[in-house]
């Protein structure tokens, strides 16, 4: 048995000419085979564009509002990683396979490396994305605290690579872009984080009509509630503090830390954020997806 430590913060692997964490390349026949069911319904985000959040908003969704019942477990087995497999620690397939129906799957995979199973069955599926900006600041507090990742280096470097896409799951560009585009042939409700973060009423609207379910709203009251910031970070549940200082030092950073849009200008200098505004224009031209950077 190879020692625990050993796992994290090993570079990464190539899959398909997107950077993975070894352990999910090494598995990577597993998560390819994995078998979908028609009622999945996939949560799919680039990391740190609210994937908790919605995952959370989605698991009240799913019982109707009973927060009691979203306090079963943490949110991690409420709504497995499905390609995470971390020896010793996690692996999602497994923990999917012993999940009832219905399931609430999560994943970070660009939509090219998604299981062809979910194609097939044509599951209904929820993006979310966010800025591209705070989702790189993010993404470096998160590098620092999550030991699964490769150490991220100071923030200069770790931009540099974030914008070449040589972070776990690949270019934040190409995932974006990648499923924007899927939507117009499957059953893809895309949301952003900005409009969450604006008026989640709404939001929350749109994904009860997506799943076809009515609610009182009295109910939908209770979602918004539970699903607020500073009563997740307060959740252990949903703050992640049930996972051990190996896999993610808290004292570090916090897996919840700000929650907000626009953090970014407190981290970029002026000339960092020229030189990723040019390359943001440069490999975002062809596309008809838009940000908003602050709300």
């Amino acid at each position: 048995m190879e020692n625990k430590l050993d796992v994290f913060r090993r570079e990464l692997v190539d899959v398909q000419g997107v950077p993975l964490f070894w352990s999910i390349a090494e598995k990577w026949a597993q998560v390819q085979s994995f078998e979908a069911w028609p009622d999945d319904l996939l949560i799919s985000t680039y990391p740190k564009s609210g994937t908790t959040w919605i995952s959370e908003i989605l698991d009240l969704i799913y019982n109707n509002g009973d927060a009691e019942k979203c306090h079963r477990d943490a949110i991690y087995k409420r709504v497995p990683f499905m390609e995470l497999i971390i020896p010793g620690f996690s692996n999602g397939l497994e923990q999917l396979k012993n999940m009832p129906s219905p399931r609430l799957v999560k994943t970070h995979l660009p939509v090219q490396l998604l299981p062809s199973s979910f194609w097939k069955y044509d599951c209904k599926m929820i993006y979310v994305a966010r800025n591209a900006k705070d989702v790189a600041v993010s993404y470096y507090y998160f590098h620092q605290m999550a030991k699964m990742h490769p150490e991220p280096g100071t923030w200069e470097e770790f931009l540099d690579k974030f914008m070449a896409g040589k972070v776990s799951f690949g270019s934040w560009y190409d995932h974006v872009k990648g499923w924007w585009e899927k939507r117009k042939d499957y059953r893809i409700l895309y949301l952003f984080y900005e409009d969450m973060k604006e008026d989640l009423r709404s939001e929350i609207q749109k994904l009860l009509k997506f799943l076809e379910k009515d609610m009182p709203e009295e109910t939908v009251n209770k979602i918004l509630y539970h699903s607020s910031f500073n009563v997740m970070k307060q959740n252990p549940n949903a703050n992640y503090t049930t996972l051990t200082k190996e896999e993610m030092d808290h004292s570090v950073s916090p897996f919840m830390r700000k929650g907000i849009s626009g953090d970014w200008k407190n981290q970029f200098t002026v000339a960092q954020y020229e030189r990723f505004e040019e390359d943001y224009e440069e490999k975002m031209k062809n596309s008809s997806l838009k940000f908003r950077s602050e709300i």
